[in-house]
């Protein structure tokens, strides 16, 4: 008698190709441009409170955010309830900051990873980047240059992350211009 397996149910959300993590942050407009970005690349995001806007239905709706229910954004109200949540091993995640000479094309980004930005004043904790010296990473500028825009330097993260992942054949592009997550049917 021949087994019959079952077919395994795919998951309603896809898992994202990589997890955004914004440590406090604090400008509205910067979070919904992540926000978007993270739509347009099949990212996830997670805000670590305290936030510096109100993300309520009523005000996304108001700030005509309408694509925010598609994202579906995790909010956690500190850095260990994000920990304890998501449990990211240690080689996933990347911390972003002015603080390091180590440039972004040091780092080999994978599906899944999480990428860590502080907030736009302050950048991530002190702390933190000593917890985690070995997974800084930086967005190299001009001499004299204090930093980029919050939103500005996500983009640029998830890109060169996408960048690799189609290099490594992990993700691609389809016949539409579209990118093809992990997985993904490039056939389209």
């Amino acid at each position: 008698m021949a087994h019959r397996s079952t077919p395994r149910l795919r998951s309603a959300v896809p898992e994202p190709l990589l997890h955004i993590v914004l440590h406090e942050p604090e400008i509205p407009n910067n979070t919904g441009n992540i926000g978007r970005t993270c739509v347009a690349t099949g990212c996830g995001l997670h805000l670590i409170r305290p936030l510096g806007f109100d993300t309520s239905e009523k005000a996304c709706r108001r700030a005509g955010l309408d694509y925010w229910p598609r994202l579906r954004p995790q909010e956690h109200d500190h850095w260990s309830a994000y920990l304890a949540a998501t449990r990211p091993k240690r080689e996933q995640m990347w911390f972003f900051t002015t603080k390091t000479r180590r440039p972004i094309w040091q780092a080999e980004f994978r599906p899944g990873d999480h990428l860590v930005f502080g907030k736009e004043t302050k950048g991530l904790p002190d702390a933190m980047l000593a917890e985690y010296d070995d997974r800084m990473l930086t967005l190299p500028m001009a001499q004299g240059e204090r930093s980029l825009n919050l939103a500005t330097a996500v983009c640029a993260a998830i890109y060169e992350g996408v960048r690799q992942m189609i290099a490594r054949g992990e993700a691609g592009i389809d016949a539409a211009g579209r990118l093809v997550p992990p997985g993904g049917d490039r056939a389209r």
